[in-house]
């Protein structure tokens, strides 16, 4: 590894760090004006964080140190997959300590503290919450797992940057395999990331919340930390998104003018992401929470049907 690799390696995780929030009031602004609503500033996301961070912390007086412990842990997670996933550039030293099968390790472990952190303190709320999340979760995670099983069967490696740099390089295709998973990858990022139909961001019902009800006991810093790594995980899937469906563009080497072409190129990417993720969950009805298994299952039969047509077809 060259100086140039590790430079791009830090540019992609402070991209990954900055962008996030930025991405988040980007789809927020989308879904607004889809809606005919007056838009938040686009830096709503940023504000929000940095006022949290001025502000005193209360505690519950039964919280355990995993309570304190959680943010940090969860946020060091989405750190973690961002600087494993390729956004920006395919040949990064990180890339090389995980790979996508790990990664889905990594978020099962920010899901994991996360719930525990919701029932430290005993609430109904933070406990209802948990559960909810464990089940959606449990039901997601074989999905993307099938995912990245199709497409590691077209390019011989589980890497993501290896997954990327083939089929970017290759011959322009169209596999009838990787348009399936990409219907049930856009199904589990939705779900994974709090999104309607299986959950409303902006919601406060106590009983129709899944991850708000995991923050209501944090404050201040603890719950700036998980909203800025709620931002991440986001960012984070669609990149993996555009790893495995829209490769084109990343940078192959760690030449200045490839690194700001495949910059600017992810941000165009994202732009067209944020637009069609606020288009989805403008014109979709929430789901009842006994529904999300549901819909978590049509995406599992839509990555299995990805892999029944590459493995019979090689297609």
């Amino acid at each position: 590894m060259t100086a140039f690799d590790w430079i791009a390696q830090i540019l992609g995780i402070l991209a990954a760090l900055l962008a996030a929030p930025l991405f988040l009031g980007w789809v927020n602004q989308c879904r607004a004006w889809l809606q005919n609503k007056s838009a938040p500033p686009l830096t709503q996301p940023y504000r929000g964080i940095r006022k949290l961070f001025y502000k005193d912390a209360l505690i519950a007086s039964n919280a355990s140190r995993l309570f304190r412990l959680a943010p940090y842990v969860v946020f060091g997670t989405m750190v973690t997959a961002a600087a494993v996933i390729p956004s920006i550039a395919t040949r990064l030293p990180f890339t090389r300590a995980a790979d996508a099968i790990a990664l889905v390790g990594l978020f099962a472990t920010a899901r994991v503290f996360q719930s525990l952190a919701a029932m430290d303190v005993g609430t109904a709320f933070g406990t209802l919450g948990a559960r909810r999340e464990m089940m959606i979760g449990f039901l997601a995670e074989p999905a993307l797992l099938m995912v990245i099983f199709v497409a590691s069967l077209i390019s011989a490696s589980t890497a993501l940057p290896a997954i990327s740099e083939l089929l970017a390089t290759q011959a322009l295709a169209l596999y009838p395999s990787l348009a399936f998973t990409a219907v049930a990858f856009t199904m589990v990022l939705l779900a994974e990331n709090a999104r309607i139909p299986v959950d409303n961001p902006a919601t406060h019902l106590e009983l129709t919340m899944i991850h708000e009800a995991l923050l209501l006991e944090y404050s201040a810093r603890h719950l700036a930390v998980m909203e800025w790594a709620a931002a991440l995980k986001l960012f984070n899937y669609v990149c993996i998104g555009f790893a495995l469906f829209i490769p084109w563009g990343m940078a192959t080497s760690q030449a200045p003018f490839a690194l700001t072409v495949a910059s600017l190129l992810l941000a165009a990417k994202l732009m067209l992401a944020g637009a069609g993720i606020a288009l989805i969950e403008s014109v979709s009805a929430k789901l009842r929470v006994f529904r999300a298994p549901e819909f978590l299952a049509t995406a599992f039969l839509f990555a299995v049907l990805g892999l029944l047509v590459r493995l019979l077809l090689g297609a």
